[in-house]
């Protein structure tokens, strides 16, 4: 199943067999939102909530978004240097698009089923998610970059939710952990130390 429900289950799974409960949970993007669920159905298992460029608002128009640029990308790269030259040249954000292809027998792909990802996009971003984000109640940090998809959402997250820490990471945009990665471990560094005291 490609349901929010089945990412959650996932992710709860793994707390529990590698007993990690309660455990910081950190998502990007989707991760994000499923790591938000995750804070609002299982309190146990979360001890602090990192949400970095995501929301729980819909978003119905992120599959096609998501579609026109994986269909723009053209596979099979021959080389990992022809995917780098794609990706950007030689930058943390290029060089992990680039690490995420398997080498097959006519060249570089994806390792993910490309149909099967926007499935799981389309059923996560065609509702909102406001109620299960009201219902969290560990420490909550939101992560937006400058340039990326939370311009406006964030304000609303803190009014439902006011516990809600939020920064914004100047010069970034949705992979921000990639853009700006020393800004990025700077502000994970201070939220986990406040949470650990």
């Amino acid at each position: 199943s490609v349901s929010p429900d089945a990412f959650v289950a996932d992710v709860e799974l793994w707390i529990e067999q590698l007993d990690l409960a309660p455990a910081v949970v950190v998502g990007q993007s989707f991760g994000g939102l499923i790591a938000l669920l995750l804070a609002a159905t299982r309190p146990e298992l979360v001890l602090a909530l990192v949400v970095v460029e995501a929301s729980p608002a819909a978003d119905p128009r992120a599959p096609e978004t998501v579609r026109r640029w994986l269909e723009s990308w053209p596979v099979p790269f021959a080389s990992r240097n022809d995917a780098l030259t794609f990706f950007g040249d030689d930058t943390s954000w290029s060089r992990a698009w680039a690490g995420g292809l398997e080498e097959r027998d006519d060249g570089l792909w994806p390792s993910f089923e490309q149909e099967v990802l926007l499935a799981a996009l389309s059923e996560a971003s065609g509702r909102g998610w406001w109620d299960e984000w009201s219902r969290i109640r560990c420490p909550v940090l939101v992560v937006g970059g400058e340039r990326g998809a939370l311009r406006g959402e964030t304000q609303r997250m803190v009014a439902v939710l006011p516990a809600a820490r939020v920064v914004e990471v100047e010069g970034a945009g949705h992979d921000l952990h990639l853009e700006q990665p020393l800004r990025w471990r700077e502000t994970l560094e201070g939220f986990l130390g406040a949470v650990s005291r």
